[in-house]
């Protein structure tokens, strides 16, 4: 008898159930990357001590809220996506631009992880192996931004992630398993190392006020910090947009989120103390990776941990494009945007997402060149927003759809965490948009108004997208409100849902 493959049934093609949880917490170990590529910048504004505190509140709300997710992946085994199709989920009857606003905006912020650390692979690659030629030149960007070697490099290695992916789950994968073991190296090296070596001093691990000069408080430079970080912290969420891929949808969610979430709260504690206590401040997000490595370990091994540190942060890329192929794919699966991303290829992933995100990468790396900051602060504006509308997403479901099968039901104190969260993220949003001047000051970039003017603009044009997928493609009436909301799973979901084993009581 030939063996059967389970699948969760979508397209005319199937995304496979063929990963176990700890293949979900292989693909969130992204998240230290992340911590990599933004921690240099916050050593210098806000010292070793204040990168501590900051990043480890960060790390803290993202675990909170990682465990309230884990009850919404687990609601809707058939939604690719992650946590923007929970709220529209949860939106849709009250407001139904809620859906795509949130989709793009949850899509930008994973997808610009390729551009940023294709700029940040390549100012490794130029300190480290042609530092002759950081001062070359090609040409200059519309923002008068010089695009040299390292942005060259970076475009390169976005172009390669993307060819990694299209191919299947199954090749970025492995990838990212030898990645991810290759990630260990550069973290054991900056975590345990330098309190043997003695290259640890105390005397480093302070706060590093620069607001001293009047400008700005230290309180809303912190402020300023704790929205770009969320970038960063909060995406251990990526292992929910696999969720109708693993093999047992309530236990192996469960595991990937809270376990990615657990390890996620250690390293952005004791990577920055490590680090930190180091260093002190820096302020080349590349540069003084090596000479950091270099100090520990010396010469020969410094360069063998760099070469780690440059496949943990191609681990990172890889994560990101399959979580923004699988985000564009499951909006355009909701009606939420253009037919044309409604596709799998024949190795079952979502080529075409897969393949916006690495043009897009493409142009923001010659747009902004290595200005990693502006990027980031850019694509946080529509990333936050999207954890806003999914946490009140979560609240919207508990009210409105109490019959609806629960797989995972979080204890009801997680209720009032998740208005809390909800209200903390909508402060550091509304901060982080109106202090555009202060944005650019603790990164380090000149053009304060471009990147608030892109990162709005993608929120703007998911609605215009919406507009014509209801009225061109669909030929549907624009509404700002779904009337027809189902209050319980259809067939196919109720069929899905039984498959899973469900307890009466909380998780």
């Amino acid at each position: 008898m030939a063996e059967v493959t389970a699948q969760a049934t979508i397209e005319e093609r199937q995304l496979l159930k063929s990963l176990n949880w700890w293949d979900g917490f292989v693909i969130a170990l992204c998240n230290p990357g992340f911590l990599i590529a933004s921690l240099g910048f916050t050593l210098a504004t806000v010292g070793a001590l204040g990168s501590v505190v900051l990043w480890g509140i960060s790390a803290v709300v993202g675990l909170l809220q990682n465990w309230i997710y884990s009850e919404t992946a687990a609601m809707f085994p058939d939604k690719p996506g992650g946590i923007a199709l929970y709220a529209h989920e949860g939106w849709r009857r009250y407001f139904n631009l809620i859906g795509p606003i949130s989709a793009f905006g949850y899509w930008i912020g994973w997808s610009v992880v390729l551009s940023i650390f294709g700029n940040l692979i390549g100012s490794l690659v130029v300190a480290e192996w042609l530092p002759n030629s950081v001062d070359t030149v090609f040409f200059t960007s519309p923002f008068d931004v010089a695009i040299g070697p390292a942005n060259l490099i970076g475009i390169g290695i976005v172009v390669a992630v993307w060819l990694f992916n299209i191919f299947g789950v199954k090749p970025s994968l492995a990838v990212g398993y030898v990645t991810g073991v290759l990630l260990m190296i550069p973290l054991a090296i900056f975590i345990v190392v330098p309190y043997f070596t003695g290259d640890w001093l105390s005397s480093n691990v302070t706060f590093e006020d620069v607001a001293s000069n009047g400008e700005f408080s230290l309180f809303g430079i912190s402020m300023m910090w704790l929205f770009i970080m969320c970038w960063s912290a909060y995406g251990i969420e990526v292992s929910a947009s696999f969720a109708p891929e693993f093999h047992d949808t309530k236990r192996d969610t469960a595991l990937a989120l809270r376990s990615a979430a657990a390890f996620s709260l250690a390293v952005y504690i004791l990577l920055p103390l490590g680090l930190g206590g180091v260093v002190g401040t820096a302020g080349d997000s590349g540069a003084y990776y090596v000479e950091a490595f270099k100090s520990i370990v010396g010469n020969t091994l410094g360069g063998l941990a760099i070469v780690s540190l440059l496949a943990s942060l191609i681990l990172s890329m890889n994560s990101a494009t399959a979580d923004g192929g699988r985000a564009l794919y499951g909006i355009a699966r909701d009606d939420m945007t253009i037919k044309w991303l409604y596709h799998l290829n024949k190795y079952h992933v979502p080529a075409r997402g897969m393949t916006v995100d690495m043009v897009v990468n493409v142009g923001l790396i010659l747009l902004l060149g290595a200005s990693n900051l502006a990027i980031l602060y850019m694509s946080n504006i529509g990333y936050v927003l999207a954890h806003v509308f999914a946490l009140s997403g979560f609240l919207l479901l508990r009210r409105d759809r109490p019959d609806w099968p629960r797989p995972i039901k979080v204890n009801p104190v997680w209720v009032g965490l998740a208005w809390l969260l909800a209200a903390f993220n909508l402060i550091l949003v509304l901060f982080g948009v109106t202090q555009s001047d202060l944005a650019a000051f603790v990164g380090f970039y000149e053009f304060a108004g471009a990147p608030l003017y892109i990162g709005l603009g993608v929120l703007i044009l998911s609605v215009l997208l919406f507009f014509y997928r209801r009225v061109v493609e669909d030929r549907k009436p624009i509404t700002f409100r779904d009337l027809d909301v189902p209050t319980m799973p259809n067939e196919d979901q109720m069929r899905m849902l039984r498959e899973e084993v469900m307890p009466d009581r909380p998780s």
